[in-house]
This record gives structure tokens, sequence and C-alpha cells, in this order.
């Protein structure tokens, strides 16, 4: 009797993983088709491509801040600039605000948390760069104050946040993405980041031919 309950618990729990699963996919696979059709975020996106090349152009460079899984999402963004996406090409100019762990932990030590990425914006940005804040809840105090850091010294702002916006401050240009949970809002902007990156790869990088 006890290893028919335990046979039964255990069918149980597989199907309640397979629900799981079955509605995860069913979510992401929701929210990217609504990315894809979404024609303001494309136009947002193609105006982030743009500001990007202005910058490099120029001189200037990228740079890139988040937390947490974002945190993780802006080093995978600038490895995307400095190495490559596509194809073989020369290294573009982006550097992620959240790996120098001496700088974030004595800014956070002497200044609070909420200061880490706009010390590093007023040391770091020059005047026509460009400053790429990701917060999914679109409420990160430390992203906020990038932005404000960030404008207050002329850089050009982005923002990837989820359906909700960014709320507190002024970007030039906010991708609002088409999801709500945490997981998924972070699965459409490492898709939003390399579409990005594959624009400004090919405007100034442009592919040999026969390659």
């Amino acid at each position: 009797m006890l290893e028919r309950v335990a046979m039964d618990d255990a069918a149980q729990t597989v199907g309640a993983d397979k629900g799981f699963m079955t509605d995860y996919l069913r979510q992401s696979a929701d929210a990217m088709a609504a990315f894809a059709q979404d024609e303001v975020s494309q136009a947002i996106m193609l105006d982030m491509g743009t500001r990007i090349v202005t910058a490099l152009e120029n001189g200037g460079r990228l740079l890139i801040a988040g937390n947490g899984g974002s945190a993780a999402d802006a080093q995978h963004i600038a490895g995307e600039f400095t190495a490559r996406l596509m194809y073989d090409r020369r290294p573009l100019s982006a550097v992620a605000l959240t790996t120098d762990t001496s700088g974030i932990t004595a800014i956070g030590n002497d200044y609070g948390f909420a200061d880490i990425f706009s010390r590093q914006v007023m040391a770091l940005g020059r005047e026509g760069d460009v400053f790429l804040g990701i917060t999914t809840s679109g409420r990160s105090p430390n992203i906020l104050r990038a932005f404000e850091a960030a404008r207050e010294i002329g850089l050009v702002t982005a923002a990837f946040t989820g359906h909700a916006g960014v709320q507190g401050a002024h970007c030039d240009m906010t991708l609002a993405v088409p999801a709500n949970w945490t997981p998924v809002i972070q699965q459409l902007h490492i898709t939003a980041a390399h579409i990005v990156c594959g624009l400004v790869e090919r405007a100034l990088c442009p592919r040999p031919v026969g390659v």
C-alpha cells in the first residue's frame, strides 16, 4: 500500500513538473511572438543601434549596468561588442559597470549601493557616450541614479525594462518588452541585445563578401 502511495505521489510530482514546464514555455513563446510583432520595439532597437554607432564612430563607448541576472546580461552584452557576435570583425568599445568588485564595494561602502553605477558613469562616461541601464522592474534605484548622472554629463541614455517601463527617471530610449514576469523579461532583453549588437556590427563592420 505504501509503495502504491509513493508511486502515486511521484506521478503527481511528474505531472506538476510537466505542467510547470509547459506553462513556462508557453509564456516565453507568447512573449517572443508578441515581441516579434511589436513595431514600436523594433523602431526603438533601430534607434539604439544608430545612437551606439554614432557614439563609437566618434571615439565613444557603450556603458552597461544591471543587477543580478541583469548584471550578467550587462557583461554578456559587453562581451558581444568587444569580442564578436555574428562574424569576425574588429572589437567595439563597450564596458560593463558590474565587473569591478573593488570599485563597486568601495562605492557601496562609502556612498551606498544606490550609487555603485552613477559614480562609475561619472568617472568613465564622456559626452556622446551611450549608457544602457537594464532593470526588469523599472525601479532599481542604482540604475535610476545612473540614468540621472549620465544625462547630467551628456550621455545618451537607453533602458531595457519590462512592460511597465522605467519609473522615476527619463531616458532617451526605453525598450519596454511585452512581458511582466522577470524570467521572460530577461529572455527578451538578451534577444534585444543581440539584435542591437548585430545592427551595430553590420553598420560599423560590414561582413566581407563571400564570408
